[in-house]
């Protein structure tokens, strides 16, 4: 009766749609959650102190980070499999009437004896058996071995993950910094730029200068503002993105650290040829196919060991209640020798399977490494335009400096009006800007080589795991690739998974190309 009434409750479940109090109370959770256990903005922010919030706090590497923690807890998991079996049972059964029986003459169909019964009606039974099957211990070594390389995999995901954060930062901080720098002078130069178009428009209703002239020059004007705008509307989600791959609430406001006007554009101390080779080594999606490599030629060891005989090795400990029996307590042990000889017949085709996976592997590694070699290429090359554009817009925003410093004392010698400085500040606001823009590409065209590279943006120790000495360790690091030390390791920051925070010290051992 109790099986039939969970049966008919299981037959009235019906879906039931999430409530308002539950939304609310995911929707807080998650916030709290998200933005929790960070170090507070106390000051304006650096390159290297936003990667190093980034590598630390984002979400997507979290994510990664947990992905490569179940990979090694599956890891962990597959090696108990390598044990024997262990199995411990016990049980108590009662008879509703007694377990008796009698024999029979076999030649004349007699009964030959009274019914008796050797089994009492209520019995108690207690087993511990240990089993180990060959067999399957070999297909578990070889699992465990597939796990491993898996657990790899989940790694060289992750530095992938951390790359592309790193290389996101990059781009978004810059272009966030041309706009932090833009936003300070647009404002007091666009109400200039309107009185003087209004000065303008006054002239020419006056008809105090000719019509041509002024229309000429509010043409021009409009035009500088157009750009600037558009510049403006550009960069406007620059400092977004920047807070979302810092994990900072997209409408937070901070302050960015203004660099000097003559920072100096990274350089790329290594050829083509040496990060060719680098490219071919360390990047993350071609070492992932190199242990997918392992994992699909351990499948074929697999496919191997399963078309051989079982060897179970048995022994066991054993108790019943029974008064019945002369020994209640006994110990047994064997050997067992199995083998399915049909698998036999699905031999060639399993053999055959697990040697066209390899041969797919392979082949998607060789395309995947034709493809990195042209991604490496490809951004060599704009980073030698991005370099090129960088220095011309360099150029250019000295000049329009110069022109507006001559045009300054030109008004200050009375020989030249207001309209003609204002044009020269807007010019050399947006020349200013172009450069600001020239630079942040070819920052990201610089960042993306070494993408491309697979180089890791941390060193091999960090010490605290505080925002800024990871910043520092960075900044090190960085600096370092333009003197040709990129560093290639097998481990990268781990963030625990108390709390979230991340867990650094000693964590950073590898080797270093």
């Amino acid at each position: 009766m109790a099986v039939l009434g969970l049966g008919l409750g299981a037959c009235a479940i019906q879906p039931e749609p999430l409530t308002r109090d539950e939304t609310q109370a995911r929707i807080e959770t998650d916030l709290q959650a998200m933005f929790s256990e960070q170090e507070p903005i106390d000051g304006p922010l650096t390159l290297y102190e936003a990667m190093a919030r980034a590598v630390m706090y984002n979400l997507d590497h979290r994510v990664e980070v947990m992905n490569e923690a179940i990979s090694q807890h599956q890891l962990d998991l597959s090696r108990y499999d390598l044990l024997p079996r262990v199995v411990a049972e016990s049980g108590y059964r009662r008879r509703s009437n007694v377990n008796a029986s009698s024999s029979e003459n076999v030649e004349t169909g007699v009964q030959s004896l009274a019914p008796s019964t050797s089994e009492e009606r209520d019995s108690f039974t207690a087993d511990l058996n240990l089993t180990w099957n060959v067999l399957d211990f070999g297909v578990s070594y070889f699992t465990a071995q597939q796990q491993a390389d898996r657990a790899m995999i989940a790694y060289e995901r992750r530095r992938k993950v951390v790359h592309g954060i790193i290389q996101d930062v990059r781009a978004a901080y810059w272009r966030a910094v041309a706009a932090q720098r833009l936003q300070a002078r647009v404002g007091p130069l666009l109400a200039r730029v309107e009185a003087a178009r209004a000065n303008s428009e006054r002239i020419e209703e006056l008809r105090l200068d000719s019509p041509l002239n002024a229309l000429n020059y509010q043409r021009t004007v409009l035009d500088a503002k157009r750009q600037l705008q558009t510049l403006r509307q550009d960069l406007a989600l620059a400092k977004i993105e920047l807070a979302t791959l810092m994990n900072l609430p997209p409408d937070r406001d901070f302050e960015l650290e203004m660099p000097a006007d003559d920072v100096v554009l990274g350089r790329l101390a290594l050829q083509p040829a040496e990060l060719e080779q680098l490219a071919l080594a360390y990047r993350p999606e071609l070492r992932e196919q190199d242990y997918q490599s392992r994992v699909s030629a351990t499948e074929t060891r697999k496919a191997l060991v399963r078309f051989l005989p079982g060897l179970e090795v048995f022994s066991g400990l054993h108790y019943d209640s029974n008064d019945f029996l002369v020994n209640q307590n006994w110990a047994d042990y064997g050997v067992r020798v199995s083998w399915n000889l049909l698998n036999l017949l699905s031999a060639p085709a399993r053999f055959e399977q697990a040697e066209s996976q390899e041969q797919l592997v392979a082949a998607r590694r060789q395309a995947l490494s034709m493809a990195v070699l042209t991604q490496l290429y490809v951004a060599y090359g704009g980073y030698r335009q991005a370099e090129e554009l960088y220095r011309t817009n360099q150029e250019v925003a000295d000049v329009e400096k110069r022109i507006l410093e001559q045009l300054r004392t030109n008004q200050a010698a009375a020989n030249g009006g207001e309209l003609a400085v204002i044009r020269g500040e807007l010019n050399a606001l947006v020349a200013q800007l172009r450069r600001d823009l020239a630079f942040a590409r070819a920052q990201n065209a610089l960042g993306q080589v070494y993408l491309t590279v697979g180089a890791d943006p941390l060193p091999e120790q960090i010490e605290a795991a505080e925002v800024d000495v990871v910043a520092d360790a960075i900044r090190d690091t960085l600096r370092g690739w333009q003197d040709g030390k990129l560093f290639m390791r097998s481990t990268l920051l781990e963030i625990g998974a108390e709390q979230g925070k991340p867990q650094v010290d000693g964590l950073f051992e590898g080797d270093a190309g």
